[in-house]
């Protein structure tokens, strides 16, 4: 009786999922029926670990961990998963593997990439079945994850009938208010059903966030020194809405259908108002902005899947999405003299349409290979509008009242993958994949403009379990190795050569403009991996990678003889270097006869270098030098209870010849009580950011004297409470 290796369980176990019945009704239908032989699969669903059974380098967060803190969004679960790193500032996030944002790590959503502006901290947990971190790329999903990819799976599986309900609130120095979400499954003989929902609101006060910039001259006097206090008040609407539908149908197919919805509605008010100590002050030293956005996204996916008598199978899925945005900014200065200088308001709207096709084709074949060819494609139409009026002052020089953006976009890859045994203890995979894209732009303060790119890339991984593996305790050892190519196309908004100013215009805060002519970055990269397993639960890794970067984008500052821009540009090429030590067992294993702990921890070290740009510290721009976490759980009766620390090291980097960049080191302490009250209720409390730890950023520009400006922004923050009932009825 033959047996399927440990790489084949997952493909057996989602064809019993979808459809087991039907399998066998189709078999017998047949014109020509075959003899089906009988397959034995040792150990169970529990035995199986992607993280040590899969020949693809990946690690998978399931909804133990996704709902362990009660976290609001995904984003906070993201601070806690061994290698990935989140920066903020501002309003801006950045989501780091290997120290990486700006784009260089991928996300997704259902393996595909969402529309246009949306951010990940609308999307909450409770949404999320998992979440894949893929630290070296595979075939099926897209090339554009240079550090690494990261897929979040939103809520499919209906096992079992449930409703559950969660009521909680948010209470902090600068964001409080309540959230709410519910969760409802059932399912039949032939049909299934899951929903899930959330919302949330924020009332927003930031009294301290502030800004300073100095200038110091060759000689080290200081020319010019300012600060500004910039408190804000604001409020935050988010909900999320997420329904899905199961069919067996009689043939034996099944078809699903998600869909998701997400929305949110942001207002601020912000009064800027700058100290000059020494130098000339600003232009506008008083300055009041107001702020109202809205936007909404979404995607809705139907899918087919048909398994053949031979054990093939094939996967199609056709998807929907849309996104609209809206803003509205209302700003008005006073000059030196205390006069009204500037009245102006500025709308801005967005839409995007699209459709898209993924499809994968599976066969398994005798002598152990799993071979799968695929394609993923789509078309997407984006429109944007902005309107700009001032009734005190012209616009800034290169700034028309009504500009309008057009931007068709179309994507297509094609792709194939081969997984096989070679032995006992050795399994490889291999993969190719094409992807091209077509982005035609046009407007009314540009020319149009098609920009047209295409990547190949080639995959390899392998691994080999090393001898002394014992499957029924868990224990191995073995190592991987992974080759990939892999790019980064340009932002959308990097390659529309249109303009967004800033009041008080200078080095350190230039307008930018977007430049067409960028090329795609593309890397190699080489992945390595030791790993120990002493049980099912315990193991040990030390991980290496290797990217070299061609095109390498970086942002250059000049003065156009009426203001200074900011513009992206391909530089020659970069590398970057990382080292991972990671590892997670109950305390248990070690030590005979202690408490239920389970304690996870991990170290991430990274290096960089630009060959463009002088050292030192020519390193990538926002690339964590360092990072660490450790998190402790505990369980005890209806108890449990745990807490993780995460450390980020500072960020210096000299990225241009004449400009720098800084991010403060960060260091977040959380905790978590559980308590179940109950067989359908219980309470959960969580800290989060309890040493109150700030974000903030510098950068520093050399001008043609010789003088050194600096411009740094601090954004203050404490501790977060969250109290949460949890009830299922």
């Amino acid at each position: 009786m033959p047996v399927v290796s440990a790489s084949h369980k997952r493909q057996l176990a989602m064809l019993a999922t979808l459809a087991p019945i039907p399998l066998l009704a189709h078999a017998q239908q047949a014109d020509t029926p075959k003899p089906v032989p009988q397959v034995e699969v040792k150990g169970s669903g529990s035995d199986y670990d992607a993280r040590r059974d899969d020949t693809a380098m990946k690690i998978v967060i399931g909804r133990q961990d996704l709902e362990r803190y009660g976290d609001s969004n995904v984003l906070d679960v993201f601070r806690r998963i061994p290698g990935v790193t989140v920066t903020t500032t501002g309003r801006d996030t950045q989501v780091q593997m290997r120290g990486l944002g700006g784009g260089y790590t991928q996300v997704l959503v259902n393996s595909e990439r969402m529309p246009s502006g949306y951010t990940l901290d609308a999307l909450s947990p409770e949404l999320i079945e998992r979440i894949e971190v893929l630290r070296a790329q595979t075939a099926e999903y897209s090339a554009q994850g240079i550090a690494g990819t990261i897929n979040i799976v939103l809520r499919r599986s209906v096992r079992k009938t449930q409703r559950e309900a969660k009521l909680g609130y948010l209470a902090s120095s600068d964001f409080q208010g309540p959230r709410a979400s519910f969760d409802m499954a059932d399912r039949g003989d032939k049909s299934s059903y899951a929903v899930a929902a959330n919302a949330e609101h924020d009332s927003l006060s930031r009294p301290r966030v502030s800004t300073a910039e100095e200038t110091v001259a060759p000689g080290g006097a200081v020319i010019l020194r300012r600060s500004s206090a910039m408190p804000e008040d604001g409020r935050m609407n988010r909900f999320g809405f997420s329904p899905k539908f199961n069919w067996t149908l009689d043939g034996g197919d099944t078809l699903e259908w998600q869909t998701l919805l997400n929305g949110s509605r942001f207002s601020n008010h912000i009064h800027t108002l700058v100290s000059t100590e020494t130098g000339s002050p600003p232009p506008v030293p008083d300055f009041v902005s107001a702020m109202e956005a809205d936007y909404t996204a979404l995607r809705s996916t139907l899918a087919w899947t048909h398994a053949f008598a031979s054990g093939s199978m094939l996967e199609a899925r056709v998807g929907l999405e849309g996104a609209a945005g809206r803003n509205l900014q209302v700003r008005s200065g006073n000059g030196i003299d205390g006069q009204p200088v500037t009245d102006d308001s500025v709308a801005a709207g967005l839409r995007e349409r699209g459709i898209t096709s993924t499809g994968k084709y599976t066969v398994k074949l005798d002598n152990g290979h799993a071979l799968s060819v695929g394609w993923d494609g789509g078309v997407s139409r984006h429109r944007e509008t902005r309107a700009e009026r001032d009734t005190l002052r012209p616009l800034v020089p290169g700034v028309i009242p009504d500009e309008i953006f057009h931007v068709n976009l179309s994507r297509l890859a094609l792709y194939g993958q081969d997984e096989w045994k070679l032995g006992a203890a050795l399994s490889a995979y291999a993969g190719i994949r094409w992807e091209g894209l077509r982005t035609r732009a046009s407007g009314n303060v540009f020319d149009a403009t098609t920009i047209r790119s295409s990547v190949w890339s080639p995959l390899a991984q392998l691994l080999w379990k090393l001898p002394g593996a014992k499957a029924e305790t868990g224990k191995a050892r073995q190592l991987r190795v992974a080759l990939s190519r892999t790019y980064k196309a340009p932002f959308l908004g990097n390659l529309l050569p249109r303009r967004q100013t800033y009041e008080n215009n200078s080095p350190t805060e230039a307008d930018f403009q977007g430049n067409p002519n960028l090329r795609p970055e593309l890397a190699w990269g080489l992945d390595a991996a030791w790993e120990h397993y002493w049980t099912k639960e315990a193991m040990v890794s030390l991980g290496t990678s290797l990217r070299r970067i061609g095109n390498y984008t970086s942002n250059r500052v000049y003065f156009d003889g009426n203001r200074w821009v900011m513009t992206p540009v391909n530089e020659a090429r970069a590398e970057t270097r990382s080292v991972e030590l990671e590892t997670r067992f109950p305390l248990n294993t070690l030590i005979e006869g202690a408490p239920a702990l389970d304690l996870r921890a991990s170290v991430s070290r990274n290096w960089s270098r630009v060959d463009a740009i002088p050292g030192p510290d020519n390193r990538m721009e926002q690339q964590v030098p360092l990072s660490a976490l450790l998190a402790l759980d505990y369980r005890r009766g209806a108890w449990s209870m745990g807490g993780s620390f995460a450390f980020k090291e500072a960020v210096r980097a000299r990225v241009a010849v004449d400009r720098w960049a800084y991010a403060w080191a960060r260091r977040d302490l959380d905790a978590y009580v559980v308590w179940k009250a109950g067989p359908k209720l219980q309470w959960r409390v969580a800290l989060a950011n309890i040493l109150g730890e700030d974000e903030g950023s510098a950068i520093a520009y050399l001008d043609g004297a010789g003088n050194l400006q600096k411009r740094r922004w601090d954004y203050p923050s404490g501790p977060k409470l969250r109290v949460t009932m949890e009830s299922s009825f």
